[in-house]
């Protein structure tokens, strides 16, 4: 009988994840690039419905992700050095999950071999968020949708 070997996010530390590893990751839920507000007195982090100009709005992928900070100078790149402030990332996030030794959940691509679970489940803003061109960032408190860290 084969020994069960368990999925690389569960036998590996971040820091021996390679890239690939790192980016799949990623639940493609899209949360991240969602506008945020910061309350100023405790810091907490508050999620908008509005969208960064580079998501897609449907599959809630970056329409140019190798380019991204190029147009968008204050996108945040991700890294496993980075864990302890992973905080303000939405608590269903891969990354999050696995930075502070939680499994991913069911639906999670890794898990169900399907990347469009995220929507299904409705994880995803997916059909429900709005450009931030459409909308003046004076009123994006009006779009808040919930409070991660």
């Amino acid at each position: 009988m084969a020994a069960k070997v368990e999925p690389f996010w569960k036998r590996k530390t971040l820091a021996q994840l390679d890239q690939d590893e790192w980016e799949s990751l990623c639940d493609g839920c899209g949360l991240c690039c969602l506008q945020k507000l910061e309350d100023e007195d405790d810091g907490s982090v508050y999620y908008t419905r509005i969208a960064c100009k580079l998501l897609d709005m449907q599959t809630c992928r970056c329409t140019d992700y190798s380019n991204r900070r190029a147009q968008v100078p204050d996108c945040i790149q991700l890294t496993p050095a980075q864990a302890d402030q992973f905080q303000w990332l939405p608590p269903t996030c891969g990354y999050r999950l696995v930075s502070e030794g939680k499994d991913l959940p069911l639906w999670h691509h890794l898990v169900c071999g399907d990347r469009d679970a995220v929507h299904h489940e409705r994880i995803s803003q997916s059909g429900r968020m709005l450009s931030e061109n459409s909308v003046a960032e004076d009123d994006w408190e009006d779009y808040l949708i919930f409070r991660a860290g």
